[in-house]
């Protein structure tokens, strides 16, 4: 059996990104202590989330990737012999940002970093004012103990992205996420909002025949609770492990990464896909009309 142990760090902020990093940090000792071998943190784990308003002076977050704490971080994985995804504010050049994912392997090497594709646009998720869109295109990343696609948080809503890196040769996909409920909202739409997001994450999982795992960051920022609720979900979509809503919590999840060839051959959906016919799926949207 291929059995890799997940290791997924919830938690919340604060303004210091000392503090956070340490406190990271921490909890990734505690998850190599439990057996953890790829471990992963959430969205922008070292900030609180700046992208709630729009304020210049929230640019001074960024730093270069690689930098002072990939180099952390890769100090860490030498030292525990895991393989880390973590999710940073990078500052490519000046007046150009992306929102980033690293990845380390257990040797402690830097594997290279995937960009944020889909940049949202809402009230309380202004990332098109900080991020410029990926150009590094879908990765995967071939590390110690599997092949890692990493998407990051809005990514998560395009089953394209996931189907591309799942035809790149994914053993699973891994979504650093920062997404919650507006204070003033009332408990039935919050609770179709976190289903919605776990649904169409679960699917993806479905479609492509491989497990994902999701990392969201905890706590009240503002006038967002972040609802936490990090969950894995095995080749089938069924849930191994969710999180609570507003706890830190260490996740340490094994996952059989044999049975992606099991649910493959069962429900063949890659053998079937017709790709020929799918052409119309690049364009914006299909206008019916000739006009």
């Amino acid at each position: 059996m291929r059995v890799i142990n997940l290791g997924l760090i919830q938690m919340s902020c604060t303004a210091d990104r000392g503090v956070n990093l340490q406190k990271a940090l921490q909890y990734m000792e505690q998850a190599a202590d439990r057996g953890a071998q790829l471990i992963c943190t959430q969205e922008l784990f070292t900030s609180l989330y700046f992208c709630d308003r729009e304020d210049y002076r929230n640019f001074e977050l960024a730093e270069p990737v690689p930098g002072p704490t990939t180099e952390a971080l890769m100090a860490f994985a030498r030292r525990r012999n895991v393989v880390v995804v973590a999710s940073l504010f990078e500052k490519r050049a000046s007046g150009v940002f992306h929102n980033t994912a690293v990845v380390i392997d257990a040797d402690g090497r830097y594997l290279g970093k995937y960009r944020k594709m889909h940049i949202p646009d809402d009230p309380g998720y202004y990332e098109k004012f900080y991020f410029t869109p990926g150009d590094l295109g879908y990765r995967v990343f071939h590390t110690k103990f599997g092949n890692v696609g990493v998407l990051i948080c809005w990514d998560q809503w395009y089953p394209e992205a996931a189907r591309i890196v799942s035809l790149m040769g994914a053993d699973l996909i891994v979504y650093p996420t920062a997404i919650g409920w507006a204070l003033s909202q009332d408990e039935a739409t919050n609770r179709e909002q976190y289903e919605a997001w776990q649904t169409i994450q679960r699917a993806h999982a479905v479609a492509n025949g491989l497990p994902v795992a999701v990392i969201n960051r905890v706590g009240v920022e503002n006038d967002m609770r972040f609802w936490g609720g990090s969950f894995v979900a095995n080749p089938f979509g069924s849930l191994l492990y969710q999180a609570s809503h507003d706890e830190e919590e260490v996740i340490v999840q094994p996952i059989d990464l044999d049975q992606i060839g099991h649910y493959r051959v069962h429900w063949p959906f890659l053998r079937d896909r017709r790709i020929d016919s799918y052409q119309p799926i690049i364009k914006r949207f299909i206008d019916q009309s000739s006009s």
